[in-house]
Parts: C-alpha cells; sequence; structure tokens
C-alpha cells in the first residue's frame, strides 16, 4: 500500500473538486471545454521541464511511495500531478470567485503584480547559479510581465485572493510529498539548486513553481471563455 502513497494524494485532490463539478447550481463541468485545454498545454511545459530537472538531479523521486510505471524518467503520479492539481486549483478559483464576487484588490491587483516581478526577477538573477530558484522566479516574472503588459487581464487581483485559498491544500499535498508526516520524502530536493529556505518541509521555490503553474491554468481558462463569449 505504501508504494501507492502519491498515487492516493493525487486521487484524494482531485476527488471532491471532481465530484462538486456536477452542483446544478454552478455546474462546472460545463466549463471543461475551456478547462482541458487549459490544463494540458501547461501540462505540456511542466513537464518536459519536470523531466530535464529530474535528469540533471535538481529533484528526484523515492522508489518506495510510487508505483512503478514511468514516463521516461518522471513516474506517472507526477505526470497526473499536473492534471489533479490544476483541476482542483482551477476549481477553487471558480469557487471563489462565485463566492466572493466584488474586487479584493482595488487596482486589479496591478501594484502586487509589479512587486512580485520585481522581487522575483532580482533573487531570480542574483541566485542564477541554482536552477531551481532561478528558472522558477525568471519564469514566473516573465509571464506576469506577459500578463501585465499584453494580456491586460480583469482577473489578476482575483487569482490572487482565490491563490490564497489554493495555497491551504497546496501545503498539505506539497507538506506530505516532501516528507512532512511520513518517514522520508516522496519528492527529494538538491539544496545547491535552491534557496535552501524550507516552508515546512517544502522549498520556497514551490510556491512560485505552483503559481507560475495554476496562473498559467487560469490564464487560457479565462482567455478561452472570453473568445467564445465574444463569438456569440
Amino acid at each position: 500500500m505504501e508504494k501507492y502513497t502519491y498515487l492516493l494524494l493525487d486521487i484524494l485532490t482531485i476527488l471532491f473538486p471532481l465530484l462538486f463539478s456536477f452542483v446544478p447550481r454552478e455546474n462546472f463541468s460545463k466549463k471543461w471545454k475551456y478547462l482541458w485545454p487549459a490544463i494540458l498545454i501547461p501540462a505540456i511545459i511542466f513537464i518536459v521541464w519536470d523531466e530535464f530537472f529530474t535528469q540533471i538531479g535538481v529533484w528526484g523521486f523515492n522508489t518506495r511511495y510510487l508505483s512503478g510505471i514511468y514516463f521516461f524518467h518522471l513516474p506517472i503520479e507526477e505526470i497526473l500531478f499536473f492534471i489533479c492539481i490544476p483541476y482542483a486549483c482551477v476549481f477553487t478559483y471558480e469557487a471563489v470567485n462565485y463566492l466572493r464576487k466584488a474586487e479584493v484588490f482595488p487596482d486589479n491587483g496591478k501594484r502586487l503584480t509589479w512587486v512580485l516581478i520585481l522581487g522575483l526577477l532580482v533573487v531570480g538573477i542574483k541566485h542564477y547559479d541554482k536552477w531551481y530558484t532561478s528558472v522558477t522566479f525568471l519564469s514566473t516574472s516573465l509571464f506576469l510581465i506577459f500578463l501585465i503588459t499584453v494580456v491586460k487581464p480583469k482577473y489578476l487581483g482575483r487569482f490572487y485572493f482565490a491563490y490564497l485559498f489554493i495555497l491551504i491544500p497546496f501545503f498539505i499535498v506539497n507538506g506530505i510529498l516532501t516528507g512532512t508526516a511520513i518517514e522520508e520524502p516522496v519528492v527529494w530536493y538538491n539544496n545547491a539548486e535552491n534557496l535552501g529556505i524550507r516552508i515546512m518541509t517544502i522549498p520556497f521555490e514551490d510556491t512560485f513553481y505552483g503559481m507560475l503553474l495554476i496562473l498559467m491554468n487560469v490564464s487560457i481558462f479565462e482567455a478561452l471563455q472570453k473568445r467564445s463569449t465574444s463569438l456569440t
């Protein structure tokens, strides 16, 4: 049973959002035609990134908690991670926005976005010799620059607010994956390639790695919905 730990985490992460996707009042399943491309496109990017980092030893996987099925150097559980986590997070984003329709950030999160861009750029450039830190921070800052200067979305403030709620299950799932409450980590990290700062057992970089993934999911999800609305 132990070897299915990571697989069980994936299943439990998506299980309840999937079941609640069919609630008639706000039927999330009706938005699947926008959701699945929004999950699969970033998943391809992150799986390629994941495969490269696994091969050069930035992180790796503990076979003790894996089913033993691999796709190149990645366990099948890691591939499913990029489907299950985004599904649950975009569902949470929709649920939070359904429950609170008023904007939390009066400027749609623009000031916060520029603060994040500046901070991520500085840290990413300063630690250019650490693969996980530099790639994650610089990629997130560049994507934010693209959003705020080209896309100019109206949902950034709502995304930041929803991300505060997304961080709660994020810390639970990532905490277990990095060794909280179990004997060994499911996913180990090479501290020579990150800042060495941990939130419990979670590398600090994971916070922005997760933000980049979910922000890409939400951006495509919102763009596809907007395109559909403009065509009708």
